[in-house]
């Protein structure tokens, strides 16, 4: 007789498991209709309004706006942007952009097309070509370049960044730069870096398409573009806390 504790463990388990059948096999692996699947379509679009926002100042309440779109491919696509805003019931500026994009890598598109500026001043039209995507630590970025019709030559670069605080809580961080080659009188435009806005804002988003939002804008104004503000009776600065929605779809 053996120890208690040095039994020898049974061969075969208690409950031998059954033979696996053809009807199991089948009914894992069941025979697949590729024609019937169902895949993400080809052409795909989404548009978007980053902001939608309204503040009070000593000339009126003011709003701005500032949306996306987009319509193609993963490499192809016809890109729409514009943005403009309003004091005291009148367009100070609006602008449209019509570009086509191309992907040139993971997170970079290069795009080409035109803008037109409906305001300040007289409209007018500029060609188009520059660069957007995902920089590196995520900061997404838009950089153009713009040939007007008088051969002014003027750049936007944009950066901003996106920290999610909680699942829903996000703040936002912005910097857009203007930049003009030479002088423009007539728009009140200086060559150089003509402007700054720098923006802070905090959304909450209560569902992925719809954020409402409050934060804080500082504009200013540089160089020339400043002279001619001041000569004009305007501010060179402006700070002003602001609030509006996100929305995508």
């Amino acid at each position: 007789m053996m120890a208690a504790g040095n039994e020898v463990p049974p061969t075969s388990p208690r409950e031998p498991i059954p033979a696996i059948t053809a009807d199991d096999l089948a009914a894992a692996f069941p025979a697949i209709d590729h024609h019937a699947m169902q895949h993400a379509p080809a052409f795909n679009h989404k548009v978007t309004f980053n902001r939608l926002e309204a503040w009070d100042t000593d000339e009126g309440a003011g709003e701005a706006w500032e949306g996306i779109a987009w319509f193609g491919t993963d490499t192809d696509r016809l890109w729409l942007r514009s943005e403009g805003e309003r004091v005291g019931g009148h367009t100070e500026n609006a602008d449209l952009e019509v570009l086509y994009g191309r992907s040139v890598s993971p997170w970079w598109d290069v795009v080409a097309g035109v803008k037109h500026d409906f305001k300040p001043g007289d409209a007018r039209t500029w060609a188009a070509i520059g660069v957007q995507g995902m920089a590196p630590y995520r900061f997404e970025v838009s950089a153009t370049a713009y040939l007007g019709e008088d051969g002014q030559v003027a750049a936007n670069i944009e950066a901003e960044y996106t920290l999610r605080i909680t699942n829903r809580l996000v703040l936002q961080p912005l910097v857009e730069v203007d930049i003009a080659a030479k002088d423009d009188p007539e728009y009140g435009i200086g060559r150089g870096i003509s402007g700054v806005e720098t923006g802070l804002r905090l959304r909450y988003e209560m569902n992925r398409r719809f954020a409402p939002y409050v934060g804080v804008v500082h504009e200013r104004a540089f160089g020339d573009t400043a002279d001619h503000r001041r000569a004009a009776g305007e501010s060179v600065r402006d700070t002003r806390v602001v609030a509006g929605v996100r929305i995508w779809f």
